[in-house]
């Protein structure tokens, strides 16, 4: 049986899209765009240089879900806890942090169960990355930036649908 043949089976072969951003109202958009397929027990990660637009998308994420107060940058904070009408959503930076354990005891599993887990500089988490999860690494394109998503397990098809 393929993953056309029953919807709800994971694709095994992660999806990627590109999508050009070229202002801040398109990292917004993109935000609540990917905010309306996001459901309980989902992560997304974000990658991308310093001042790339991690928060910026994140707010729009955030927005997406209903949340109508500040979005500030977890980096000193390390976790922000958002409440919506739709899910609860936690946004960790990991940018500060030594070791990939330290997640853990900021409460990522918890928060994974819980709601939806958005998480800036994944790369520290390495190997311990869920396999069901949608990457967006965001890039300087010279007229703006440039989204790179890859939708991996349960993530592809709905990157797939991802409507901007």
């Amino acid at each position: 049986m393929t993953a056309d043949e029953h919807p709800m089976m994971p694709e095994a072969q992660p999806v990627t899209r590109s999508l050009p951003l070229p202002d801040e109202a398109a990292t917004l958009a993109l935000g609540a765009a990917i905010a309306g397929l996001l459901r309980r027990g989902d992560l997304l990660t974000l990658s991308g240089d310093l001042g790339a637009g991690k928060t910026t998308l994140s707010r729009g994420v955030l927005r997406g879900l209903g949340h109508a107060g500040p979005v500030p940058s977890p980096t000193f904070t390390l976790v922000q806890h958002y409440e919506t009408e739709r899910l609860a959503l936690a946004h960790f930076d990991l940018y500060r942090l030594a070791a990939r354990d330290e997640i853990f005891e900021l409460g990522f599993d918890d928060a994974l169960h819980e709601g939806v887990v958005l998480v800036e500089w994944p790369e520290i988490l390495g190997e311990g990355l869920p396999a069901d999860r949608l990457a967006v690494r965001l890039e300087d394109s010279g007229t703006g930036r440039l989204a790179q998503m890859t939708g991996f397990g349960d993530w592809a098809a709905r990157l797939r649908a991802l409507a901007v």
